[in-house]
Parts: structure tokens; sequence; C-alpha cells
């Protein structure tokens, strides 16, 4: 018999309840957001140069005229000492215009990166739509690799660079891999892996999955596309290249030289038939392509450290790492 909702505990279906409200309230008739009152409700996490959970923090400004900036996540409880450690450039969720690095929930996510892995972890700290569109957050994006380029983190190995992200943060870190792969100015920042973590990627269509699951936690039709009209270019719909990768005004991607990537799916997420539509992209562009698909996972499970598939993903994203590591010691021609 199949499931028709997910089993959550109540602590997890209140949170899901206040965020989905907030985010309602949030959203004026204008198309703008009441950042004010957001600022109320987004709990912050402040840096610490003092390790919390074995990690320390820092806030790097990378260019204060756009408020462009990545929190630095270093683990200080690392077995074999002396080894460099891969870099994570993490970017988070929020529908590109909800959320930033200095999020507690998020915050915490990139901190259980940077210990378990363990990894250098560099969340960004983006420009957020409607106040600033597509490509904006792309570019952001993009000028945070160019700086740790310039100026690398202690103990850090560029060249086993990591870009991961999840809902729309995802789909930043799909189009930033790509101008990655594009560039030749890069001195140490090389791009080994690419985690999309449930992509918010969409289209004129409405897919089997979004009408079945309407309504489920988090992903409404009518949120989704209040945020795809914040963030694409003024006039586009939701074909555009930017929302429908996949689609046929997506990027040609049969000859650009993709890392390995690993893509992470839930059962009741409402994108789901978007996000297998990527994947069978990417593998018929030829790339080295891995579909992990949890069958209860609601939208943004990995928040919620009650829910067991978020350990699940911790656990996979950490081998994925190793087997890229392991890789390259034995092709060092790779790197």
């Amino acid at each position: 018999m199949t499931q028709s909702s997910p089993v959550l505990p109540w602590k997890t279906k209140i949170a899901l309840s206040a965020i989905s409200a907030v985010t309602d309230f949030s959203l004026r008739d204008d198309g703008t957001i009441n950042r004010r009152l957001l600022s109320f409700l987004d709990f912050r996490a402040p840096p610490n140069s003092t390790p919390v959970h074995g990690v320390k923090t820092s806030d790097v400004t990378v260019d204060p005229s756009r408020n462009l900036w990545f929190r630095l996540f270093e683990p200080t409880e690392v077995p074999g000492r002396g080894e460099k450690l891969p870099v994570i450039v993490f970017f988070h969720g929020g529908g590109f215009a909800y959320l930033s690095a200095y999020s507690k929930a998020y915050d915490a996510v990139c901190r259980r990166f940077a210990r378990k892995i363990p990894a250098i972890v560099a969340s960004v700290n983006y420009r957020l739509s409607p106040e600033h569109r597509c490509p904006a957050q792309y570019d952001d994006g993009f000028d945070v690799l160019k700086y740790l380029d310039s100026q690398p983190p202690a103990n850090s190995d560029l060249s086993m660079c990591f870009l991961v992200g999840d809902s729309a943060g995802a789909n930043l870190a799909h189009n930033v891999t790509v101008r990655a792969c594009e560039t030749t100015t890069f001195r140490e920042v090389k791009v080994v892996g690419l985690v999309p973590i449930q992509p918010f990627f969409g289209g004129e269509e409405r897919t089997e999955s979004e009408r079945r699951l309407e309504g489920s936690p988090l992903v409404s039709m009518r949120r989704t596309d209040c945020m795809w009209k914040m963030f694409l270019p003024e006039g586009a719909n939701r074909d555009h290249e930017a929302a429908n990768v996949s689609g046929p005004r997506g990027r040609e991607l049969s000859e650009v030289e993709f890392p390995a990537t690993m893509v992470f799916i839930g059962g009741f997420d409402p994108l789901q038939d978007w996000q297998r539509r990527y994947c069978e992209w990417l593998k018929r562009s030829g790339k080295d392509v891995r579909v992990l698909e949890y069958g209860s996972a609601i939208h943004a499970f990995y928040v919620f450290p009650e829910l067991p598939e978020a350990s699940l993903l911790f656990a996979e994203v950490k081998n994925f790492v190793e087997k890229q590591k392991k890789t390259r010691r034995q092709n060092p021609s790779m790197i």
C-alpha cells in the first residue's frame, strides 16, 4: 500500500507549519517581501572562534558593497593531522528569497558537514530576490570561488572542491559548477564533485508529482510560482534556462567537463519529477550521476536532525567525498 502522507514527529510538524505560515505572511501583494518581519523570525547563529561541537567558524567578507560574504567552518578535531582537507562550498536554500548563511538551521547543517566528513566548509551569503534577480546569485557564487582561489583557507585542498546546495541552493550549485568548469583562470580551485540536494528546478508544465503532492510540507505551487516570479529576469517564464535547466532552452553540457554528481530526491517532495529529469539529462550528456531517493523524505528533511533520512544524507556525502579523494589518489593526472 502506497503511503499517502509523510509520518513526521510533532516537533517537525510544528516547525513546518510555522515556516510555511511565516513564508506566506511575509509575501506582499506587490511582489516584495517583508524583510523586517523576517528579521525577527530568522534565528541567527553568530560565528564562534571557540570551537562548538568540534568546529570553529568565522565570517569572511568578499565584497562589502553587495554584502557578499561567506561563513567559514573549520573542524578542529581532525584525524590524521597534517593532511589538507577538502573544501565544500555550500549554498543555502530558501527559494532564492529567504534565509542566509547565518540562519541557525544552516549553521547547524554546515557545522555537521565540516565535522562529519571532515572538510573546510564555506557557506555563501548570496544576494536575495526580489531585490536582486537572476543572475546575481550565480555571480555571487562564482565570485566566492574566485576569492577562495586567490586566498585559500588554511589547511584546505582546493583541488578537492565540492559544490553542495539544497533546494534553491542546489540550483545555484549546478549553475556555478557549469561556470567553474568553463573557466581557465583558476589556479587552485578544481571542482571535483557536485551535490544537489532536492534541487529547485521547474517549468511551465505541472508535473505529475507537483499535482499529486500539492499541499505537501513547505512546497506549494503558489509559493514556488511566487519564488520563480521574484527570481527570474523580468518578463521570463518558468521555462527560462535558470528554472528549466534540462528543458529546450537549457545549456548544452555534452562538451563540458562536468564533475561527478550525486543528487538527493525525496518521495514527498513535489519537485521530484523535475529533479529526475535533471538527472536523466545529465546522464544523456554523458555525465557521472548517482541518484539517491528517500521514499519517505519531505522537502528540506536534512535540516531536521530528528528525521532518520538526515543522518543518511550526511553519511552519503561523506562517502562521496571519500570516493572522489580515492579516485584522484589513484589517478594523479586528474588533479
